[in-house]
């Protein structure tokens, strides 16, 4: 059995701060895409990556990676978001096994809707009360952990 490495009061102050932060955020921009879009932000970012994808849609599986959701948590949107008339399925051209999302142009509007406000709030909430210093130290600090979590997990990073 090997021995914990515990926490030093430095390192748990910054794992808090982090999930602090993380909640915080996620709170006021999951209620500002409720309010601009009516859409949450798990809806939001389904639409977002059709939205920059290649005609403005990928297979259910590329878009489980890139929208970072479970496949079951990604048919749960998209169905929503299919009957919101957002997204079109359709069977993936030469696998019928695969299922292809496809953004409508009601879909695109809602996208172009909230971006604006989505847009300014990251900005107000994540990066304006950093300086420049500290916006590339945390770009850095968060570049290692996706390296080094998407090669432990097989996620894309």
């Amino acid at each position: 059995m090997t021995d914990t490495k515990w926490l030093d009061e430095r390192e748990l102050t910054a794992w808090r701060n982090f999930l602090l932060v993380n909640t915080l955020i996620e709170r006021q921009v999951e209620q500002q895409l409720k309010d601009d879009a009516k859409l949450s932000h798990q809806q939001y970012e389904v639409l977002s990556r059709l939205a920059d994808a290649p005609d403005g849609e990928l297979r259910m599986t590329a878009l489980a990676d890139v929208a970072l959701t479970s496949k079951s948590g990604l048919t749960y949107q998209v169905t929503q978001l299919e009957k919101a008339g957002l997204v079109r399925r359709r069977s993936c051209a030469g696998d019928d096994r695969g299922v292809v999302a496809s953004l409508t142009e009601e879909g695109m509007e809602r996208v172009r809707a909230a971006a604006p406000g989505h847009a300014g709030l990251v900005r107000e909430l994540f990066l304006d009360s950093l300086s420049d210093e500290e916006f590339d130290g945390l770009s850095k600090g968060l570049n290692a952990l996706v390296a080094r979590l998407a090669d432990s997990t097989g996620h894309p990073s």
